[in-house]
């Protein structure tokens, strides 16, 4: 009979690791993923800026990779990073040009205060969608396929119902210029002027584009990925079945929401700018009416505007997100199979 080393076993979930592994492995897959993607929007920022320079109060959308953050123009900040100087041709022209005059690093620019943020969420999204579709599979019988589609909708229901009102005080921070130290007060500010339900503003338009995306989204990667696995006749998926099925399952999920993305960036924008002249953010239209405001200035295709942009930035997003985030979970699962056999011997 084997003796005991005296080694604790790991105690391990369904999945064959750890709630807390299951964090690691997708806070590593998120700042992963917001290395290889802000470059991008970097880029793109810097583009807008050169074509319609931003005026104080101004808004434009910043995306990490990982979730769309509303940036505020300051006022006379001739050194902020999107208002930095230069004349681009194009976005290779843009990508040399940044790197040769301000380095390499500014491809990063305004990159550490949105991931205070995008990290926790992107963390709070997989962690819950894993151990949702988990339970579901055993709940749904019959149906369990379907477990991802329902488990991918109620985590991200979550996960944006958390961040929301986070990335609305981030937005009213940076407007009015406070520090960290003021939080308290701008929270108590916006809650007395407002009502607690300010806090959540923007949520809904948030909904209808995330929860569709992200149910479409985990349907289509989990039968993507066993598709893939099948017709290689391996049991396990490797790096490349998770990066082909995220990319392919993203552009999909994308071109589908495109409309509600939309109708979501220009009520975040307008959101943002009406805070920035501190004016109360009740103002803002409802998404039905955004939605007829913009088919009526320009047709049905208004809601289509930004196809290849988005399909472009999403499917790489998705593709490293969740080959790293899969990659990590195998790694733990390894990892604990061999802590245990050995624990064992």
């Amino acid at each position: 009979m084997s003796g005991n080393s005296g080694k604790n076993p790991v105690p391990v979930d369904t999945n064959g690791i750890t709630q807390f592994q299951q964090m690691l492995a997708s806070c590593s897959g998120a700042l992963l993923t917001s290395l290889f993607v802000t470059p991008l929007d970097v880029v793109k920022i810097r583009l807008q800026a050169q074509k319609s320079p931003f005026p104080k109060g101004k808004c434009f959308v910043y995306c990490n990779g990982l979730m769309d953050h509303t940036c505020v123009c300051a006022n006379g900040n001739s050194k902020a990073w999107y208002k930095a100087p230069g004349h681009f041709n194009g976005t290779l022209d843009a990508f040399i040009k940044i790197v040769r005059r301000e380095g390499i690093k500014s491809l990063w620019s305004g990159l550490p205060p949105t991931l205070i943020m995008a990290v926790p969420a992107t963390v709070i999204y997989f962690t819950c969608y894993d151990q949702l579709r988990a339970a579901l599979r055993v709940r749904m019988g019959s149906h369990a396929e379907e477990a991802p589609l329902l488990a991918g909708a109620l985590s991200r229901v979550g996960s944006v119902t958390v961040i929301s009102p986070l990335e609305l005080i981030r937005t009213k921070m940076q407007s009015q210029r406070s520090s960290y130290r003021e939080l308290s007060e701008v929270i108590h500010s916006a809650v007395r002027n407002e009502g607690w339900r300010s806090l959540w503003r923007g949520w809904g338009p948030t909904l209808l584009r995330d929860v569709p995306f992200s149910a479409m989204y985990w349907y289509n990667y989990e039968k993507g990925k066993a598709w893939l696995c099948k017709h290689n006749n391996i049991r396990e998926p490797t790096f490349a079945i998770t990066f082909i099925s995220g990319a392919v399952s993203g552009s999909i999920s994308s071109i589908v929401t495109l409309p509600f993305d939309v109708v979501k960036t220009r009520r975040q924008v307008e959101i943002g700018e009406l805070q920035a002249m501190n004016l109360s953010s009740k103002a803002s239209s409802s998404t039905l009416s955004v939605m007829t405001k913009i088919v009526a200035e320009n047709g049905v295709g208004g809601l289509l505007v930004g196809f290849l942009p988005r399909v472009i930035k999403v499917a790489p997003a998705c593709a490293i997100m969740i080959s790293c985030y899969e990659f990590g979970k195998a790694f733990f699962r390894k990892h604990n199979q061999e802590r245990l056999l050995s624990s064992n011997t």
